[in-house]
């Protein structure tokens, strides 16, 4: 049985200290594969193709940009809007460095409005926190069985 259409899904994974081509590579694949089992996706990357240019080879930062679609209030009030369109929050901590506050932001604002979340989080990943886990309506150790969750629940496989 598909849902194809029916479903919103907003994705989250860390990007600060990453570069614009590994994120954007990143939600590339992912949107592609959701968005073939009828997920419309939404994503942090939106509107912010000009960043590409402004970072060339430098790492995202967490805080900063000047222009008004990368400002710290556009960035929070879109992602914050985001959220709150989508009928399920995907957020993908796996590998993770460094804590993101920005995802645990999403995170939060999900929670608080009731969105379900589905998280992938290795143990041992220092976002490991009795908040997090409690916030999450299914967390899965890896990427694989995360994804293959979320096609499952579009797809209503049981």
């Amino acid at each position: 049985m598909s849902r194809n259409g029916n479903f919103k899904i907003y994705l989250a994974r860390p990007i600060s200290g990453c570069l614009y081509s590994d994120v954007e590579q990143y939600y590339t694949e992912l949107t592609g594969i959701l968005e073939d089992v009828g997920y419309m996706v939404l994503s942090p990357m939106t509107g912010k193709g000009s960043l590409k240019e402004i970072l060339k080879d430098e790492p995202f930062k967490s805080t900063g940009y000047i222009i008004p679609q990368a400002t710290n209030n556009a960035i929070l009030k879109r992602d914050e809007w985001m959220v709150s369109l989508a009928d399920v929050v995907y957020v993908n901590l796996v590998g993770a460095k460094e804590k993101s506050i920005g995802c645990i932001c999403e995170i939060s604002f999900a929670h608080i409005i009731g969105k379900y979340i589905v998280l992938a989080m290795e143990p041992g990943n220092i976002h490991n926190h009795a908040f997090v886990n409690s916030m999450a309506g299914a967390i899965f150790p890896n990427t694989v069985d995360a994804e293959t969750y979320l096609i499952d629940l579009i797809q209503g496989n049981m």
